[in-house]
């Protein structure tokens, strides 16, 4: 669906509007949806409404297309509040609004001024891997390709297709030094009305990001309508963008795990304030087991939200002056997996401390097990990409050392 943008505040005059608290303020909605949310795979219309009459799906759209024109920190702040409501929520809304960014900052003038400068704005949604194919034709390319996990995209109204570029012999077009040639991707946005979805998001967890499966068969799509799916040169100006697509794409999974692990975190202290168990003298929540559980976990995932968001305000920081690093980049791949086992970890502690009140249906801290326990799978977060980010950061000890 195309939304209109109605929300606090003037985009033209640059007036503040605490995105944020906005955030924090639909939490009654989602948790009145939360059940049937999880019961139906997908986010309810109350819940879309809310936040887009509130403007999150547009914090990183620019001012002057009418957007909230917001930083990184403050857009993954919105994150977790949206994920300490519910974990599915936060996941698809960061789908939406992180792939925007990307959209947005990445896309031609041409075809971001058309999707984001109007009054009704697109929320953007799907797969911008490379897993379908492109042949170029006059004026753009004609998509084909079947696509899985697109998260957020039963209320998008733009849907992603990333595919690599078939020359006029079947094969991949390649790109690069003559030694060690790439094949040429791109990824495409192409209106909702053009995908066949097919469904197939059956899970035990993270259940209501309706991720279906869905397909476009020689679709054609302007080139206006795609962008390189490796660049590395924002067509926007501001700071954010210049983070690149990864560090905008995988920084937002970090802050769908504090959220979760927040969450949990409130609703054990609610469960154990009057929860008996034999052998307690008193209610569990007067245990000094779980009480110094409770605050070395929640020492814990304080640190890891210090350090999340430390390391996204230096990069954007650096960005914004012409310095980022690679040891910058290596940071953010860091802390947004690092964050998956933390979040994992405290999330755990709180389900067992449950006890009766974890297993019975519905459940919050039942959903936040299974909803951490999906995301942490996801690859962008997972362990290996710890050994990715190793390089540049102990080359920054082996510089400090020398120095």
């Amino acid at each position: 669906m195309t939304q209109t943008l109605e929300r606090p505040g003037d985009a033209e005059t640059g007036t503040d509007v605490d995105y944020v608290a906005l955030a924090r303020s639909i939490k009654p909605v989602i948790d009145a949806e939360a059940d049937t949310m999880e019961a139906g795979a997908t986010i309810t219309k109350p819940v879309v409404d809310a936040i887009a009459e509130n403007g999150l799906f547009w914090l990183l759209v620019p001012r002057e297309y009418g957007g909230a024109g917001q930083d990184i920190v403050t857009s993954l702040k919105v994150v977790e509040e949206l994920s300490r409501a519910d974990g599915s929520v936060g996941w698809a809304f960061m789908a939406n609004a992180f792939s925007t960014g990307v959209a947005v900052g990445f896309f031609s003038p041409e075809g971001a001024e058309e999707m984001y400068a109007g009054a009704d704005k697109a929320i953007t949604a799907g797969m911008i891997l490379p897993t379908g194919t492109g042949v170029r034709v006059d004026g753009g390319y004609k998509v084909t390709g079947t696509y899985g996990f697109g998260s957020g995209s039963h209320h998008a109204s733009w849907i992603g297709a990333g595919f690599v570029v078939l020359g006029e012999d079947g094969k991949p077009e390649m790109d690069g030094p003559d030694d060690n040639p790439v094949p040429v991707c791109r990824i495409a946005f192409v209106p909702r009305a053009e995908v066949e979805f097919l469904g197939g998001w059956d899970v035990m967890g993270m259940a209501a990001t309706g991720s279906d499966n869905y397909k476009v068969d020689g679709l054609f799509v302007p080139e206006a309508h795609t962008m390189d799916t490796f660049s590395t040169e924002p067509v926007r100006p501001e700071a954010v963008y210049k983070l690149g697509m990864l560090g905008i794409g995988v920084g937002g999974h970090a802050p769908v795990a504090l959220g979760i692990a927040q969450r949990a975190l409130e609703e054990i202290a609610q469960i154990t304030a009057d929860k008996k168990r034999p052998g307690y003298p008193t209610v569990v929540g007067d245990s000094e087991m779980f009480r110094r559980g409770f605050v070395e976990h929640e020492a814990l995932l304080q640190a890891a939200r210090l350090y999340v968001y430390q390391v996204h305000a230096d990069a954007e920081a650096a960005a914004a002056a012409g310095t980022i690093t690679d040891e910058h980049r290596a940071r953010l791949r860091q802390a947004a997996t690092w964050v998956q086992k933390v979040a994992q970890d405290v999330v755990t502690w709180a389900y067992n401390w449950g006890g009766s009140a974890s297993i019975r249906n519905p459940s919050v801290l039942g959903r936040c097990l299974r909803d951490i326990s999906v995301g942490a799978q996801h690859m962008l977060v997972e362990p290996m990409t710890l050994v990715e980010a190793s390089a540049p950061i102990i080359a920054g000890y082996l510089k400090k050392e020398n120095a």
